[in-house]
């Protein structure tokens, strides 16, 4: 595989952004390669600088639930532009899109637009705060919220990946405000929930962890979550920034019946744009400026492109039949997978949600970030070197997702879990 042209711009790319990549884990450094500087996408496909092709499972991690540079998502952000970027002022699409949110997310009665996931978390948690008038945040090991500094006590995504325990920079006076507990440990959770009760304003999860890899809620810790926090009143928040839209039109928390008092929306809801959204009961909304004295604010917030494109999106995504192809796919994906596994022999644990899974590199079942650690790094990064030769796109990284989207054909699965077959066979060689 012919990489010049992306070494020259890495090499240039460093000399002007730390690192040479404007979000760590795309610099690739914890699979022991420099990064592909993508040039287009179509469909289930990218296509770099130096004209390679892969079958993509990144998805741009998680939006590009139709594939890229899908028709209809494309026209409304061209119809958009024609009439401005952006204007700093209300526009009809924002009403539009904000409705659709509403009818679709079971918790949402009201709802806020923002330009990122870690805008959607941060500004939830100081609702939180507001609304209850209690400091304590909980979260829990392994789940990544964003890099706001109340969530990076124990995160997952790049932190887990790099082997940051936190950052510097977080003052000691927010960290010890951030309580961090097992994943999927009811026990703990409920001891830690009883002790501080009157200081904790929130608990806030993904209700599947999407950030130390796939790992699925076990049956009843969802339930067990929601139960204590309407005993102790306190506020529950979804992070559906991965799930949202993708496990089911109305996230996760539709599709395990579970329903929070607040929810982070990002990713899919601007179709491949920057956005991002909370949004829960309007009693608790109502909190928000100019409503309420919880401040939140942001010139590009309900930008006219995104809201255009995440209509679009929202749009297909309520076609008949959507999630269960998805849910189809995935699952065929997911047995292919297992049997590969399985013939080979290699130590692998295949974690699937829908159209999210994971490979795992261990021969431990993984529930929880301590089970996720038990992963072999080093044979997932020569795998990852080994599949993006064969023209297979994955997550740089052990402790992320991957994402099978509409555009993925059965050629497509096919092929990668035909790769992923010579890939397993090569591990095993000495």
């Amino acid at each position: 595989m012919n990489t010049t042209v992306s070494d020259k711009m890495f090499e240039a790319a460093r000399r002007v952004i730390p690192g040479g990549v404007n979000s760590p884990v795309r610099a690739c450094r914890s699979v022991g390669c420099d990064p592909l500087f993508i040039k287009r996408g179509r469909g289930s496909v990218l296509i770099d600088v130096d004209g390679n092709e892969f079958i993509d499972f990144v998805c741009s991690w998680g939006p590009m639930i139709l594939g890229h540079a899908h028709p209809s998502v494309i026209a409304a952000i061209q119809a958009a532009a024609v009439d401005g970027t952006s204007f700093g002022a209300p526009t009809p699409t924002e009403v539009d899109l904000a409705s659709m949110v509403v009818e679709a997310v079971p918790s949402i009665e009201k709802v806020r637009f923002v330009n990122s996931g870690t805008e959607a978390t941060m500004s939830a948690v100081r609702l939180a705060r507001g609304y209850t008038g209690r400091n304590i945040v909980v979260k829990f090991d392994g789940c990544y919220h964003g890099h706001a500094d109340s969530f990076l006590v124990k995160a997952g995504s790049g932190l887990l990946t790099l082997g940051i325990p936190g950052s510097p920079g977080v003052p000691e006076d927010i960290v010890k405000n951030t309580l961090s507990v097992p994943y999927n440990n009811l026990d703990i959770l409920e001891d830690t929930l009883r002790r501080k009760a009157s200081e904790i304003a929130c608990v806030i999860v993904e209700p599947v962890a999407g950030n130390m890899g796939c790992v699925p809620p076990t049956p009843g810790f969802l339930e067990g979550l929601r139960r204590l926090t309407k005993e102790l009143n306190i506020l529950l928040i979804f992070d559906e920034v991965i799930t949202g839209f993708r496990l089911a039109y109305g996230g996760a928390q539709e599709r395990f019946g579970i329903t929070p008092d607040l929810t982070c929306l990002g990713k899919i809801i601007g179709g491949g744009l920057p956005v991002g959204a909370y949004g829960g009961k309007a009693e608790i909304m109502d909190c928000v400026a100019p409503d309420g004295p919880v401040y939140q604010a942001g010139t590009l917030s309900g930008n006219p492109l995104a809201m255009a494109a995440g209509i679009a999106m929202l749009k297909e995504l309520q076609r008949p039949g959507v999630y269960a192809e998805l849910e189809r796919k995935s699952a065929r994906f997911e047995e292919m997978l297992n049997g590969i596994s399985r013939a080979t022999g290699v130590a692998a644990q295949l974690n699937r949600v829908g159209s999210l899974l994971t490979v795992f590199f261990t021969a431990d079942p993984v529930n929880d970030f301590e089970s996720a650690m038990r992963s072999d790094t080093r044979r997932y990064a020569q795998h990852y070197r080994q599949m993006l030769a064969k023209g297979i796109y994955l997550a740089p990284s052990q402790f992320e997702v991957a994402f099978v989207s509409m555009a993925h054909s059965e050629k497509d699965l096919d092929t990668a879990a035909k790769m992923t077959e010579w890939s397993f066979k090569k591990l095993l060689e000495k």
